[in-house]
């Protein structure tokens, strides 16, 4: 009966935690659309009279100062901030709650509805963590509930972002958490839901996108799957490379301080905002334009759409890697859209495929590209799914999810926020945490591959104070012995001092044999 009250307990929370993330990011997402039309409504007065490049270079200037400075004061608050919620989850990194929450927002606002090519998604995630590990500091609840309701609330962050609650919860579970826990993923698809919610009903806000397609992709035709997942996976591999890339850049620039470096995207920005508003911003109003785009079937179009590819994807290297609060959800999208596009196009003008048909590929693009680049291949295609409000295309969804997800997996890719958190994590790893006294638990699933796999308790070195306390087989807790045989598919419970989480589970992931936190 106790336990029960505590997981009831738990739950009423993780449901106030996405109440609250709904209101934040609802506001958000609110702030960034009217700032957006302000922005579009400059440039468009620009083209009457050029005295209107006076506010914008002046506006866009203290956009680059505020949101740098907020950077400089706290770092974290720069990027999407989904690797500083990974780092928070293993207990390798320990943040504030607050400073972190309304600088994310204001900060976030600003420079996104800019225009440059960035997304309010992975911001939204932050917020919704910070949200959670706000409410379990006020509730003063234990480590293991306060990492609970964090994931609650990023995935409720998530979900009101995109109008998605199970995106918002799997993406968690799936990227974020590492771990298709019942306990989290109860608690975090009760907070999606009441999240969305209440941005849907209260803010009148829809999905991010919401395209419909109708004709089912024959069978026969799914050999265009195979090419183009085969194309998402390559160029989804080049812009991870870029982004890497281009960090290595702006890390070579020494006429600015880190902090100021936005100012360069802002300042390429202007340009591009006043020759193509289209393909400003996240890019959602340019998904939502490419069905009317695509009736133009001819050769210019694939010309145009080629072009806009190029542009996305080099200015969305330089936006992100400028250290900005943003995010590249959306961006990636984007980019998998445009890919559909002109492979659908130019394979209609080579007659290989019908017009009708091209709407399809978008779609299955945007998930594929997804894929590859997050490597979150469930989230792709149950985000697309969601969007879309259609189950009929979930075959080829995941046909190019999965194509595109082994090309980049042959090509030697990795998830981009793992390999993110895991040179965060390696900055700080200098620094030494002193024992708490106090117990925390962690959770361990063992995998197929897992070299604990079918060895005793006795058998494996297990890393310092640190002991497991039960294994969770088919349902059950059960307290080992020595001789207790880990099997795949259990779940080690491990109880250890609550500052050494981060160490421990770097260990574990070690005892393993997995090299990067995927």
């Amino acid at each position: 009966m106790k336990n029960n009250r505590i997981q009831i307990k738990l739950l009423l929370e993780a449901m106030l935690v996405g109440l609250c993330s709904g209101i934040v990011v609802g506001f958000f997402r609110f702030g960034i659309e009217q700032m957006s039309s302000l922005w579009l409504m400059l440039f468009h007065l620009a083209h009457q009279s050029w005295l209107w490049f006076l506010p914008i270079v002046i506006g866009l200037a203290a956009v680059g100062l505020i949101a740098g400075y907020f950077v400089k004061q706290y770092p974290h608050v720069g990027g999407s901030g989904i690797p500083e919620v990974k780092l928070q989850l293993a207990g390798k990194l320990q943040l504030s709650w607050w400073p972190i929450l309304w600088r994310k927002v204001i900060g976030g606002i600003l420079v996104i509805s800019t225009g440059l090519f960035l997304g309010p998604e992975g911001p939204s995630l932050q917020i919704g963590s910070t949200i959670g590990q706000g409410m379990a500091k006020a509730s003063k609840e234990a480590k293991t509930n306060e990492r609970v309701l964090l994931s609650t609330g990023a995935a409720s962050g998530l979900a009101a972002a995109f109008g998605a609650p199970l995106s918002g919860a799997l993406f968690v579970l799936e990227e974020v958490f590492h771990n298709f826990s019942p306990r989290v993923g109860l608690n975090a698809l009760a907070g999606a839901l009441v999240s969305d919610y209440v941005v849907s009903n209260f803010f009148g806000q829809k999905p991010a996108l919401s395209l419909v397609y109708r004709h089912t992709f024959p069978v026969q035709l799914y050999g265009h799957l195979l090419v183009l997942g085969l194309l998402l996976g390559l160029l989804g591999h080049l812009y991870k490379a870029g982004l890497f890339k281009g960090k290595e850049f702006y890390a070579k620039i020494k006429i600015l301080p880190n902090w100021l470096y936005g100012l360069i995207p802002l300042i390429i920005l202007i340009p591009i905002a006043y020759f193509w508003p289209l393909i400003t911003g996240p890019g959602n109003r340019l998904i939502l334009a490419l069905p009317k785009m695509i009736k133009i079937n001819n050769w210019q179009m694939v010309k145009l759409l080629v072009l806009y590819f190029v542009i996305r994807i080099v200015f969305s290297i330089i936006s992100y890697d400028s250290g900005l609060p943003s995010g590249i959800f959306l961006p990636v999208l984007t980019m998998g859209a445009l890919i559909g596009a002109c492979y659908g196009l130019m394979m209609v003008q080579l007659h290989l495929l019908p017009a009708k048909l091209v709407i399809n590929l978008i779609i299955f693009a945007m998930a594929g590209y997804f894929a590859a680049v997050i490597r979150a291949p469930f989230t792709a295609i149950m985000l697309i799914t969601e969007m879309v409000g259609s189950l009929l295309h979930l075959m080829p969804l995941a046909v190019v999810a999965f194509i595109a997800l082994l090309t980049d997996e042959l090509l030697g890719g990795k998830p981009i926020y793992g390999i993110l958190a895991q040179k965060m994590a390696e900055q700080g790893a200098s620094v030494t945490i002193q024992k708490s006294g106090k117990e925390d638990q962690l959770t361990v699933p063992v995998y197929e591959d897992s070299q604990l796999a079918e060895k005793t308790i006795a058998q494996v070195k297990w890393p310092e104070d640190t002991l497991v306390k039960a294994i969770y087989h088919d349902g059950n807790y059960i307290v080992p012995n020595g001789q207790s045989v880990i099997k795949p598919g259990d779940s080690l419970i491990l109880a250890l001092d609550s500052n050494q989480r981060g160490r421990v589970y770097s260990q574990m992931r070690q005892l393993q044999g997995i090299k990067y936190d995927g």
